[in-house]
């Protein structure tokens, strides 16, 4: 996967006029904008994933072209394009600061409860607080480290704002079952599309619903690389980037690995691309795995809106859920229906890439095997639940 190199960051972070803003007016409020970014740059280029340093960006506040300058090399960009502005979009901790005239610098705990509450009011849910109140304690964590401020003002008591983390806290995931998840791959097949292109938008829907299967995130998924289509051990298989900077190998079903290799052989024949499908490595470029119809990649935004499309199209299987159909549903469909399969809990752990203070991956990159992956098994669920829709 190609990636931002923590020099062009820094240098983008350190530009006194970001685009379509003046000097001055990008931090109303803070008398040295420069050093303010460049303390934020010195944060940032601590992560490795590019992924989770936009996730981060976004949730402050940062405009994109900071944190993921365009190439300019080729027309084709190797990140996703950015996704449309949320309804807390001018609610994002440096926009919410600027609307006040305030350096985040000189920022109490006071304050940090006073955005918290905006969020609540305009609709926030738990976890969204829950992750951005993370998000913000990390990085004054770090200007508390570096002394750029005397403490942490995010390091608030979470039980006291009802922000605390509880597993009896229900998950508002919506839970597939293996017989949905096999009405999502045939509506997919048969997307209804007027254009020239039904074939390849038809391939493409089943190939996002096959990937989604596997357990991947949504942000994974988008970053994929035709490079990243590997064989190793004699497995088709997929290097992927997950959170922070860790790759991990994720087994291509016989399901996935055909409706990637139709998709592929789909998109070659109408754009005269060679690239072989799944044989060993591809060619290195940075063509997306999962592309527009002009070749460019995919946005998460992009992914979920075809995934609402498939789910409506799916009809009475889905017909109670449908608008409530995301990728992470299918993320979470594949950890529960492969414990309800039996697979080991490790197991399962080391296909999502899940992660925790208080464990460690279980099987590192020498001992993953296809025995050691629960991917075949939720692969057979999905079929066998097809199989009795037809008797």
């Amino acid at each position: 996967m190609s990636d931002v190199s923590p020099l062009v960051l820094l240098e983008a972070l350190r530009s006194p006029e970001p685009p379509a803003r003046r000097s001055g007016e990008d931090w109303p409020g803070v008398d040295d904008p420069d050093g303010l970014k460049e303390q934020i740059a010195d944060w940032l280029t601590q992560y490795a994933n590019a992924g989770t340093r936009r996730t981060y960006a976004y949730a402050l506040g940062l405009p994109i072209e900071w944190v993921d300058p365009p190439s300019e090399d080729t027309g084709r960009t190797s990140k996703p394009p950015r996704g449309r502005e949320g309804p807390l979009h001018n609610l994002a901790w440096f926009r919410w600061c600027a609307s006040r005239q305030l350096d985040p610098r000189h920022a109490t705990g006071r304050e940090v409860k006073a955005w918290l509450h905006s969020l609540d009011a305009a609709g926030a849910e738990k976890r969204t607080r829950q992750r951005m109140l993370s998000t913000l304690s990390a990085f004054y964590g770090h200007l508390t480290e570096t002394g750029v401020v005397p403490a942490n003002p995010a390091a608030l008591n979470r039980a006291r704002l009802g922000l605390n983390r509880s597993s009896r806290d229900a998950s508002p995931t919506i839970r597939l079952t293996p017989a949905q998840l096999h009405a999502l791959l045939a509506a997919a097949g048969e997307l209804p599309n007027r254009t020239k292109l039904k074939d390849l938008y038809s391939a493409r829907a089943v190939a996002v619903v096959a990937l989604l299967t596997l357990g991947l995130r949504v942000t994974e998924l988008v970053s994929l690389d035709r490079d990243d289509l590997i064989v190793s051990g004699g497995e088709p298989m997929l290097r992927v980037l997950g959170k922070g900077g860790v790759h991990r190998e994720v087994y291509l079903t016989d399901l996935a690995a055909t409706a990637v290799r139709n998709y592929l052989a789909e998109r070659d024949r109408i754009h005269g691309d060679t690239t072989p499908a799944v044989r060993g490595r591809t060619k290195a470029t940075t063509s997306p795995l999962i592309a527009t119809r002009d070749g460019k990649r995919c946005s998460r935004f992009d992914v979920n809106a075809l995934l609402r499309r498939i789910a409506v199209q799916a009809g009475p299987a889905l017909q109670e859920v449908a608008d409530r159909v995301h990728p992470h549903a299918l993320r979470h469909a594949y950890v529960t229906i492969a414990l309800e399969q039996d697979a080991r809990i490790q197991h399962v752990q080391a296909d999502v890439g899940h992660a925790s203070i208080s464990t460690t991956q279980y099987y590192d990159r020498g001992r993953r095997t296809r025995d050691t992956t629960a991917a075949d098994l939720v692969a057979a669920a999905i079929r066998a639940a097809g199989a009795s829709a037809v008797d």
